[in-house]
């Protein structure tokens, strides 16, 4: 079967042609597809993403086509702008309309780059700028360039100058006021997959956009927690959880309202602050706490306590810790109504509950 693509005038554009001019990993290929049409797609079987959007599947890989496309804002927010897109639209035209110059390359089948705002240049000088003014339309581009400078921060890459000034125009101004909370947890969470984490807070810190995005969290003691944190884990629950240690359950909870993150990162946060391994010196201690964890049942909430608990802090202290309460589980854990059943028969409800606690704690007496 034929390539639906065919015969199109298509482009590589975004986030692959950047990542591939710096050798770095990448998983998803964007195209643009310049002098076609709506029709012209459908016919050929891509499958358009929303009714009012040039915005394309393709029917074999899945990969995004969308039609060559200027924008023209005409309200708030990310979702505020009018799209034309039609067969006269250029490429450059189409570029022009990117955040970042590093974003608003192009890439053609016999391999040639197209590069009107010089995103080679900056790649070589390792610099976040703009493409233009019309950046400051776009809230949600705050976060991005937040996003990225977390990505390639490790290899040396800054924000420049201008664009950081036009990042805290855009926080004063109440544009982010207007973006959708689940756009805003959809770029934090892929910041917080990223190498440097901490970098986005502290660049959102910086441009004086987390009194609106993250109203009540400390990003003074929690910052420094999440760059630790982030050397030890990849895993984007337990990096949330250490930049939260230090902030109060009360702002917790309101931020978690207004982003409605995952509710295992709402759980795992908490629980990290208020259960410290390092203060369980009895066998009695540690049974409670595995039950506050629901970890007799399920090994998820236990497994993302001791990564968060030993990525915030990687001492000998706190790793002994750990292994004495993962011992503690793995021992006490087969205990159940079955098991202590024998000792009294009329044992009903909570006297079960106490008897098999105190079993529990009994088998694990000898590690502490």
């Amino acid at each position: 079967m034929s390539d639906p693509a065919a015969g199109l005038e298509v482009y590589l554009v975004g986030g692959a042609v950047r990542d591939q001019l710096l050798n770095y990993s990448y998983d998803e290929s964007d195209w643009v597809v310049v002098g076609s049409t709506v029709d012209e797609l459908l016919k050929r079987g891509f499958k358009q993403v929303g009714k009012d959007f040039p915005v394309f599947l393709h029917p074999d890989t899945g990969e995004e086509f969308a039609l060559a496309r200027t924008e023209r804002k005409s309200g708030h927010g990310y979702a505020g702008f009018q799209v034309h897109a039609s067969p006269d639209v250029t490429l450059e035209e189409d570029l022009a309309r990117r955040d970042l110059t590093i974003n608003a390359m192009a890439k053609s089948a016999s391999g040639h780059i197209v590069d009107p705002y010089d995103g080679q240049g900056d790649l070589t000088k390792k610099l976040l700028r703009h493409v233009s003014d019309n950046f400051s339309e776009d809230p949600l581009r705050v976060l991005r360039v937040a996003r990225f400078a977390a990505r390639y921060h490790h290899l040396g890459f800054s924000i420049a100058e201008e664009t950081q000034s036009l990042m805290r125009e855009l926080s004063r101004s109440g544009e982010l006021d207007f973006l959708v909370a689940e756009r805003v947890w959809r770029e934090t969470e892929r910041a917080l997959a990223e190498p440097s984490p901490d970098i986005y807070f502290r660049v959102l810190s910086e441009c004086e956009a987390t009194e609106t995005l993250f109203e009540g969290l400390d990003f003074a003691k929690g910052i420094p927690l999440l760059a630790d944190a982030a050397v030890n884990t990849s895993r984007t629950d337990c990096r949330w959880a250490a930049l939260l240690f230090k902030t109060q359950d009360a702002h917790i909870t309101a931020l978690y309202q207004t982003l409605n993150w995952p509710k295992r990162f709402h759980k795992l946060a908490l629980a990290v602050r208020h259960a410290d391994a390092l203060s369980i010196t009895s066998a009695s201690d540690a049974v409670t706490l595995i039950s506050q964890l629901d970890a007799w049942r399920r090994d998820e909430p236990f497994d993302g306590f001791c990564t968060a608990l030993l990525a915030m802090s990687d001492t000998s202290e706190m790793q002994s810790a750990i292994e004495r309460l993962a011992a503690s589980r793995r021992i006490a854990k087969p205990i159940s109504m079955d098991a202590v059943a024998h000792l009294n028969f009329n044992c009903t409800g909570p006297e079960i509950g106490r008897a098999i606690e105190a079993a529990r704690i009994e088998s694990i007496a000898h590690l502490f």
